[in-house]
């Protein structure tokens, strides 16, 4: 489903390059549950940004489902990300200008589903969240772990191929942390990718792979069951 060869990614700084990630090589198949640990830094959430196709200043081969991302325009890379991946975003990045309700319509309408059928996903999802009642607040009359069920909640309502979670459950309490590993798990065993970035041992014990990176680099994967054993 996904394949990044030799990817780099750098800024400019004082005159030359930063790099923030270096020489990454990657292959992610469907079905996969893909956890990216590693200290502040090492570019995890850069590396999302790419996948996620939010980010285009980058070098190097990048396939994805098949297209050849690095090949491709800005317009078709946002095409293939509306059709494809629903993102949960560690600052939530949900349209202040817009409703809860209306948040939640966005990524089913991007998917031309008619609307009599978009109210009844919507419904559907607000009650399987526990967020009935909060349907017309907008997102700055939310509390975090309000924005944040709501974000997870936009990014898995339109059923989406791919799902790149960063820090998915850092601003909700544990039960409703755990509720939500749970959700990803039952949906990755329904087919669905999925790629996390988490600081968590016991959100990277719900995935099947562990990619590490530091300074920028990939530079070990590890079973989750690894990650418990050493304690790191």
């Amino acid at each position: 489903m996904i394949r990044l060869n030799n990817v780099d990614k750098a800024v400019d700084a004082g005159g030359g390059k930063l790099f923030i990630l270096r020489r990454i090589n990657l292959e992610i198949k469907e079905g996969d549950f893909v956890t990216i640990m590693g200290p502040s830094g090492a570019g995890k959430s850069t590396l999302l940004s790419i996948v996620g196709m939010l980010d285009s200043a980058w070098a190097g081969e990048f396939y994805f489902v098949d297209h050849a991302v690095h090949k491709m325009s800005p317009r078709d890379r946002i095409e293939l990300n509306k059709k494809y991946i629903g993102f949960v975003f560690q600052q939530y990045h949900l349209l202040d200008s817009l409703t809860v309700y209306e948040n939640l319509d966005i990524p089913l309408s991007y998917r031309n589903i008619p609307r009599k059928e978009r109210e009844a996903v919507v419904a559907d999802t607000l009650d399987r969240f526990q967020i009935v009642g909060k349907k017309d607040l907008y997102p700055n009359q939310l509390s975090g772990g309000q924005q944040q069920l709501v974000g997870v909640a936009r990014a898995v309502i339109a059923k989406p191929k791919l799902i790149l979670a960063d820090e998915p459950t850092g601003n909700l309490h544990s039960d409703q942390g755990r509720e939500i590993m749970e959700l990803f798990k039952q949906l990755n065993r329904a087919g669905t990718t999925i790629i996390q970035v988490t600081h968590s041992e016991a959100n990277a014990a719900y995935s099947d792979r562990i990619v590490q990176l530091k300074d920028g680099w990939v530079v070990g994967e590890v079973k989750p069951a690894q990650v418990a054993a050493s304690g790191s």
